[in-house]
């Protein structure tokens, strides 16, 4: 039987957090708004074109933005959030790493923790 490498915990720990924060319908609905948009938009823009309550986005929001799926724009008294391209573009690879596929050429983890490119 072949010897397989175990994924380490600090990473399934950190892949777990992102896998749960898509674990809910309006977080994926919120995520594919905001990345195929492609332009930051306000609680409310978000709020029309998912059909939930604004209290309902803003915590999912928070929650995305925990996991630095989504970015937060203070503009005047107005937040904007946008995607964070740089960390989803982390999530297949983490998909890759959990079934123990190849990895593609994998961004550096404070990439994804803090939304800028090195």
């Amino acid at each position: 039987m072949e010897l397989v490498e175990l994924l380490d915990r600090s990473t399934a720990a950190e892949y777990a957090t992102w896998f749960k924060a898509l674990a809910d319908a309006t977080r994926i609905q919120i995520v594919s708004l905001l990345a195929r948009r492609g332009e930051p938009m306000t609680v409310g823009q978000i709020v029309d074109a998912v059909d939930v309550g604004q209290s309902t986005v803003s915590a999912h929001l928070k929650i995305l933005a925990e996991v630095r799926f989504v970015l937060v724009e203070q503009r005047g008294t107005a937040r904007y959030y946008r995607i964070n391209q740089n960390c989803v573009s982390c999530f297949p690879t983490a998909a890759d790493v959990v079934m123990g596929r190849p990895v593609p050429v994998q961004p550096g983890a404070s990439t994804c923790q803090t939304g800028e490119s090195r």
